[in-house]
């Protein structure tokens, strides 16, 4: 595959290029709301379509988000999405010309960091993508699984349900104010915040409750009331998309509320983070049916730049060593001096204290993934004794990494 295939998307391509993408999904659409919508929100310059003669068989996006890092601070990211190849194309080398094209051009803009989430997690690691954060799915025996003891607070939080439309702007200002709580999560762009109100399901609504606490908005929950019965009798599912609240009171008296709808004996929630408080709250962990999946993958593109656009939790002064095979520009040392107040990253000819490849630095970019861990799996290699210890004191995050807002 060369550079003369891929060709930045038109306008007048994309519904043949969305095709290509649905069907590398599996074929199955959305509805035409929903289409619509993904159509308003993509960045035709920032999108690359393949070729073969007139043919659309590649597909890739991106959007340039500011993420939440380690120390509450905001970082500019490419949020990569929307990657397919059509299956009469696959081991062409498609993929690793749209990978090469992306980052060669977020490097042109400036923009130190890539992120993505993977259909598949063997395919990114080749591009210098690491995992960097994981999360749970939860599935619930609520006919077993209680609630308690509840926050101080909780009795006094008042839960009202809200059509969807009406609950948006209310729900936004919630979700904005959680964003730069946790390492992961990206504040939303414009449009696409009606993304997450479609509702292309007509046998299970999507439903929406506040949580409100002396007249204010502090939370809010949207789920789907899955009505089933088996010969026991009712045997319903909750199903919740989003969870999102100010303070402890409010949290719990959202989950107090979904726990207790009635003829419903399951509560499903398909990512929660993996540090999540209902964790606490619950009475029988065991039976919640917790299951780990990897989240975010996270690219450096600039390894200076990226490093000294986080936190860190600690004093470090570390060497590293690099390896970069895809994007070579970031291969050889890197000292790296940083205290919580800031943090400078810059090239230098002193020994190595540790040896590691960029995907490496990726998984351990949000605090999720010590550095210990991957030493021990073989990935990094410790050439000063302590640096190791003293690496990961400074890159952890108190809080885990996750992400809400899928992208």
């Amino acid at each position: 595959m060369t550079s003369s295939e891929l060709h930045v998307l038109s306008a007048m391509d994309w519904d043949e290029w969305y095709g290509v993408l649905e069907g590398a999904f599996g074929g199955a659409s959305k509805g035409p709301e929903h289409r619509e919508a993904v159509r308003g929100i993509t960045d035709l310059g920032r999108s690359l379509a393949a070729r073969d003669g007139k043919l659309v068989v590649g597909t890739a996006g991106s959007f340039r988000f500011e993420v939440t890092v380690p120390g509450g601070r905001s970082a500019p990211i490419a949020g990569v999405s929307m990657v397919s190849v059509a299956a009469t194309h696959r081991r062409r080398g498609i993929l690793g010309a749209m990978m090469r094209r992306q980052l060669d051009g977020m490097r042109e803009a400036g923009e130190p960091l890539a992120m993505l989430t993977a259909s598949e997690p063997a395919i990114y690691g080749r591009f210098g993508y690491g995992a960097a954060s994981r999360f749970l799915r939860a599935e619930i025996d609520t006919a077993r699984v209680g609630l308690g003891p509840l926050p101080e607070g909780t009795d006094a939080v008042r839960i009202r349900t809200v059509p969807l439309a009406e609950s948006l702007a209310d729900c936004e200002a919630v979700y904005a104010r959680a964003v730069p709580r946790r390492p992961g999560m990206i504040a939303r762009l414009p449009g696409w915040d009606a993304i997450q109100i479609l509702d292309s399901d007509p046998t299970a609504p999507l439903l929406c409750v506040l949580a409100e606490t002396d007249g204010e908005v502090t939370g809010f929950a949207r789920y789907r009331n899955r009505s089933a019965w088996d010969a026991s009798g009712p045997a319903g599912t909750v199903e919740v998309q989003d969870l999102q609240a100010d303070d402890p009171a409010s949290r719990a008296a959202l989950w107090r509320y979904l726990f207790g709808i009635d003829l419903t004996s399951t509560l499903t929630k398909q990512s929660m983070p993996v540090d999540d408080p209902l964790l606490h709250l619950v009475s029988d962990v065991r039976r919640c049916g917790l299951r780990q999946w990897d989240g975010l993958y996270v690219r450096l593109v600039e390894v200076g730049a990226a490093l000294t656009a986080r936190g860190y939790a600690a004093p470090v002064e570390v060497v590293l060593e690099v390896e970069d095979e895809f994007c070579g520009w970031n291969t050889g040392r890197w000292k790296l001096s940083a205290d919580p107040s800031g943090a400078v990253c810059e090239r230098t000819a002193d020994p190595a204290d540790l040896a590691l490849p960029v995907r490496a630095l990726g998984a351990a970019f949000l605090g999720g993934t010590s550095l210990t861990s991957l030493a021990g799996a073989g990935v990094v290699h410790e050439l000063r004794p302590g640096a190791l210890a003293r690496a990961d004191a400074a890159f952890g995050s108190v809080t885990a990494p996750w992400y809400s807002h899928d992208f």
